[in-house]
């Protein structure tokens, strides 16, 4: 009985034959579309004397955020830790040796909200529960496929109408597609400017705009300039 080992799958690799000059072309396309998700990040900081003290304090007021992302009705699906870190503190004084102070824990979870009209009033719930971090929002499509097939159909067409310019440009009467790859991301044009918390948030509600993001589309083309 022979085994067979493994191998990690590679990807072809085409050797096209050209008799034509060859140009190559990126073209991006975006589409602008209403969030409707908003991504945001809360936690606690705290310090203490010792790094168990630093820990123990920060765990009870990051529990009492997450049992009021609870009560607000958030999916735990869409709640996940991001960041936990522990880290010794100095003062740093002018010529002076570094004075060790303490420890300092922070606890970070970042929050999908799927109710855009939300995002203000969570920022403010979050606060009244403990959270001493917030930023954000980040706007975002959940289901950005359509966008995406637009952008994509934009940037081809784009790219075959500036490639037979270049074909009639150079005395040819058209083109052969040899080769096309695409990256994708999803920009955002406007943008809520990122909310830091230390303090009580004031009584009014925390206003946003989500404005649109776009889904973008940038395709890079290879073609081949025939008579």
């Amino acid at each position: 009985m022979t085994a067979a080992a493994a191998l990690p799958a590679r990807a072809a690799e085409v050797d096209i034959q050209t008799s034509g000059p060859v140009v190559e072309l990126q073209v991006m396309q975006q589409v602008l579309g209403d969030p409707d998700k908003a991504t945001v990040s809360a936690g606690v900081t705290t310090r203490a004397p010792t790094a168990q003290a630093a820990m123990q304090q920060n765990a009870a007021e990051m529990e009492r955020v997450l049992q009021r992302l609870d009560a607000l009705g958030i999916d735990r699906r869409y709640v996940q830790t991001s960041g936990i870190s522990l880290n010794p503190q100095y003062d740093y004084r002018n010529n002076e040796q570094p004075r060790f102070t303490g420890y300092e824990a922070s606890n970070i979870v970042t929050i999908e909200l799927r109710d855009i009209d939300a995002v203000g009033g969570t920022l403010d719930a979050l606060v009244e529960s403990g959270a001493t971090n917030i930023s954000g929002p980040s706007w975002g499509i959940v289901d950005d496929s359509n966008a995406q097939a637009q952008a994509r159909k934009a940037a081809f067409d784009q790219a075959m109408a500036q490639a037979r310019d270049y074909a009639r440009m150079a005395g040819f009467g058209d083109v052969r597609l040899l080769a096309v790859s695409e990256s994708m991301s999803m920009a955002m044009p406007m943008q809520d400017r990122a909310v830091m918390v230390q303090a009580a948030m004031p009584a009014p509600k925390t206003p946003t705009r989500p404005g649109q993001v776009a889904t973008q589309v940038t395709l890079s083309a290879t073609f081949e300039l025939v008579r």
